[in-house]
């Protein structure tokens, strides 16, 4: 059975819960973990629509971008849309989970997506958060069965370094054990003293990876009780933060960058600041209401930043930093993230053997009409 636990792991594997920002709220707002999951429906936020969506389709989980339950609940009146909507979920025995800012930060998700719309191929964070944190993982393996183990090892995650994987070192030497009494030792007897041939087998793990490579270590090990440590690392890890930054294949107008986000985010209209001929190469992007990043896209040499909604000062604060803006609007900015989560989620659970089916949301809506 695929329970609402399993969803909520596999998408904090891509994004976890602590790389929020301290004011945001993610993580399983309304449901039992517990539950059983045969249906998911993922959008960018809980809107009537998208929940009348959920329920005509019989989902069991929405998984939402922007949390419904955001700031403290005063009062839980089911006068209001809000609240009634959350009456619904529970009513309906619907699951809802959010990720924020934390998936904001993830790969292939909110600002990845834009940059790929904006035509950037290559690029990098524009402001960072932090990095990812490694642990070191040593485990004694008797000789015979290490592959079986660096194998379930590689395939949770552990001894990846760059384009390489199953990078592990292994040496020799001899393990010590008596089994007591109630124990079904897999080599040796109780009450005797047992020898046995090693393999001491490290390898390096990301933090957020450290417990799926644990449980999987467990399950290939042929040990009815494992011995292995996990040591905190001081290795640099692959820095995590808000926006992109990159440069284009050829420099164009700013208008020609304007008319190609047009195109990729499907919307009549996108604001901007700055001289439409201008030409620019090194862009921007910031996903959802990114003008916090006008600063940082500055001081790192950007022409130009995409996002979402500028405000006028904002906009006058960029021009004097000579910098142009894409105001391509909050929702169209962020929207392209849903398929990218959905197609996650399904190579996770078809990976893990979970026939559980997910929707990407074809209910969400802009707020804003061009008329």
């Amino acid at each position: 059975m695929t329970t609402v636990r399993n969803i909520a792991a596999y998408i904090e594997e891509l994004a976890p819960l602590y790389w929020a920002e301290s004011w945001d709220n993610v993580g399983l707002q309304v449901g039992d973990p517990g539950a059983a999951v045969q249906r998911v429906l993922v959008a960018l936020e809980l809107t009537d629509p998208v929940l009348e969506e959920a329920e005509s389709l019989g989902c069991d989980m929405v998984v939402v971008h922007h949390p419904p339950i955001f700031r403290p609940l005063k009062a839980l009146r089911f006068d209001n849309r809000p609240a009634r909507r959350l009456l619904r979920l529970i009513r309906g025995g619907i699951a809802l989970y959010a990720a924020h800012t934390n998936l904001d930060q993830a790969a292939g998700m909110t600002n990845d997506t834009l940059a790929a719309a904006a035509g950037l191929t290559e690029f990098e964070v524009l402001k960072q958060a932090g990095e990812e944190r490694y642990v070191k993982l040593v485990v004694f393996v008797p000789r015979g069965h290490e592959d079986a183990v660096r194998d379930a090892l590689a395939g949770a995650g552990a001894g990846h370094i760059g384009n390489y994987s199953h990078c592990t070192f292994q040496a020799p030497g001899t393990g010590t054990f008596l089994p007591l009494e109630g124990t079904n030792p897999f080599i040796g007897q109780q009450g005797r003293l047992e020898r046995v041939e090693e393999l001491r087998l490290e390898t390096i793990v990301p933090e957020s990876a450290a417990a799926q490579a644990v449980q999987a270590m467990i399950a290939a090990h042929p040990y009815e009780e494992v011995a292995y440590d996990l040591y905190p690392l001081a290795n640099p890890g692959k820095v995590r933060g808000h926006g992109r930054i990159g440069r284009l294949a050829q420099p164009v107008s700013l208008a020609q960058l304007a008319e190609r986000l047009k195109q990729a985010l499907r919307t009549p209209a996108v604001r901007v600041v700055g001289d439409p001929e201008r030409m620019v190469t090194t862009v921007a992007v910031g996903a959802g209401a990114g003008a916090d990043l006008i600063r940082p896209a500055a001081s790192r040499g950007a022409d130009v930043l995409v996002t979402g909604d500028v405000k006028y000062h904002e906009a006058q604060d960029a021009l004097d930093l000579g910098l142009a803006l894409v105001d391509v609007g909050h929702y169209n900015s962020e929207a392209g993230a849903i398929g990218s989560l959905a197609a996650y989620l399904r190579e996770r659970l078809a990976a893990d053997g979970h026939p559980v089916e997910v929707v990407e949301s074809q209910a969400g809506r802009d707020p804003f009409r061009f008329v």
